[in-house]
């Protein structure tokens, strides 16, 4: 089917640029919300276009794939996970999945160090004494935090991201140590200084820092469950930008209330908007809603990723960031 008359829906809001370059490739019905569509009409749009440009926000199971129309054949998501997607039914439903993979690297990596120096050096509470006006000056006992250097930082997921913030570590002087389901090459092992640890639970008991980085998937669902959190130590802080389903959330609020952690910092939550509202009344935890990607640049970046799978795709060719059972 030539480009032009490709029919393809969007789920929410996309940067202007990407919108605008959108509309002059395809016959694109737009969006003009920034929150998550109705499943209704969200079933209606998959009922009638050739591409559906869906978001983390979308929940496309296989009930709502099972009332796609004829005519959708790709699902050009918004964004590199795509746990959200019942990717399996799709393909059996000859529906193809492609994905924004690595465009949003460094930018997660710098918020995960954010995190890591917010929730160590107090900075949440820093800001709360100050807005309430109830600072009254230095004081050598006040708000001491911890420093970075020489201390041990955990990376439970090396993938791309996990390398970036090992990168960013190094450079304040931590230690890297990590967690993978495969281990890295000896090379890329020594440019990051990292050092591997079969075992998850021996790694967890020995880091000052955990930084989860580990996609979610049934194997990760839950994956520092209230058994591991108790293996780390006391003064051991949590740091997850990956996906909140990897923590078993209710087991690391009862953690951090128990003083059995000394504190967390999270921009994903096990039930997406849902957050814990015990969370909320803690002061050692950090708390951000989802906005590891969110710069302009990366946003940018993304909509050329969707822009080139659905080109490429018009043009009878295999996307370039198809996704495939072997990523899941």
């Amino acid at each position: 089917m030539p480009a032009q008359k490709l029919k393809v829906a969007i789920t929410r809001r996309l940067p202007e640029p990407v919108e605008t370059r959108l509309a002059e490739l395809f016959d694109v019905t737009l969006c003009d919300s920034d929150t998550a569509l109705p499943r209704e009409e969200l079933a209606a749009r998959m009922a009638e276009v050739d591409v559906l440009i869906p978001t983390l926000g979308d929940r496309i199971d296989a009930k709502l794939l099972s009332g796609a129309g004829e005519r959708l054949k790709l699902i050009a998501n918004y964004g590199a996970g795509v746990d959200h997607i019942d990717v399996e039914t799709a393909r059996a439903r000859g529906i193809a999945v492609s994905n924004t993979p690595g465009v949003l690297t460094e930018d997660t990596a710098d918020m995960t160090m954010a995190l890591i120096l917010g929730v160590s050096r107090r900075l949440k509470e820093g800001v709360t004494l100050m807005q309430s006006g109830d600072w009254h000056g230095w004081s050598p006992m006040a708000l001491m935090g911890n420093r970075l250097g020489g201390k041990r930082l955990g990376i439970l997921g090396m993938g791309r991201i996990g390398q970036a913030v090992a990168k960013r570590a190094q450079a304040f002087g931590m230690s890297v140590h990590y967690h993978n389901r495969r281990r890295l090459r000896p090379e890329a092992e020594e440019e990051i200084g990292a050092r591997w640890w079969d075992s998850l639970d021996q790694m967890l008991a020995r880091v000052d820092i955990l930084s989860v980085n580990a996609p979610h998937t049934p194997a990760t669902f839950h994956l520092l469950n209230a058994r591991r959190l108790k293996l780390m130590k006391p003064t051991a802080f949590v740091v997850n930008t990956s996906r909140g389903e990897v923590i078993d959330e209710n087991a690391l609020t009862r953690a951090l209330r128990n003083g059995e952690l000394a504190g967390a910092a999270l921009d994903v939550f096990e039930h997406g908007a849902s957050v814990n509202p015990r969370l909320r009344d803690l002061p050692n935890v950090l708390l951000l809603p989802h906005m590891g990607s969110a710069t302009v640049e990366g946003r940018l970046e993304m909509g050329e990723k969707v822009l080139l799978n659905i080109k490429t795709f018009a043009d009878g060719h295999r996307p370039p960031d198809l996704v495939v059972p072997s990523m899941l």
